[in-house]
């Protein structure tokens, strides 16, 4: 798994530093950001949708045609339009959400911001994710924006990633370790 992350990473790279560049210059970070974050909501909540982006199966005409199709019923134009036009043509598709978040980490680390991923066994309610932002604000130093995730098998807690840290005070991980620590004394 991280072999394929490290590849999709040196695919999404340069397409979300090329659209960065261009929204930059447009004076639209928010704006591309804020479509971006539309795509990456759909290809969240449809598994049809993500399945059709990573399919090997369907060929880059029909991707594109139906992508085509997608932008013109949503009324999309603009860099977000062209950019996901592009990636369609030129076969990347599949990359597409390695793409939306490098360029999420992009916008953020200009506005001074830092990203973490939050999984919980439950979605956090507004005032834990407030608390949890102001305390990594206060280790980190920067503004810090969560990214959350859903794991039912964490059973409680939280797995928390900044960076390269790794923050794992989930009850799965404490149960396992006391596991493993009973098996050594028995």
């Amino acid at each position: 798994m991280s072999a394929q992350n490290s590849v999709l990473t040196q695919i999404a790279r340069p397409y979300a530093s090329a659209l960065f560049d261009l929204a930059r210059d447009a004076k639209d970070v928010a704006g591309v950001e804020k479509g971006l974050d539309g795509l990456s909501k759909l290809i969240k909540e449809s598994a049809e949708f993500a399945d059709f982006l990573k399919s090997p199966v369907i060929s880059g005409e029909e991707k594109e045609q139906v992508i085509a199709a997608l932008l013109a019923k949503a009324k999309a134009k603009g860099l977000v339009a062209n950019f996901v036009s592009l990636v369609a043509k030129n076969g990347r598709l599949f990359a597409l959400p390695a793409m939306i978040n490098q360029f999420k980490a992009l916008a953020a680390a200009d506005r001074g911001e830092i990203n973490a991923e939050v999984t919980s066994a439950q979605p956090l309610s507004k005032a834990h994710q407030d608390s949890l932002a102001a305390a990594l604000k206060k280790k980190i130093g920067k503004d810090v924006t969560l990214e959350q995730h859903v794991d039912a098998d964490l059973i409680g807690g939280l797995i928390v990633k900044v960076g390269s840290q790794m923050i794992d005070s989930s009850l799965k991980t404490k149960l396992t370790a006391m596991k493993i620590a009973m098996k050594e004394v028995g």
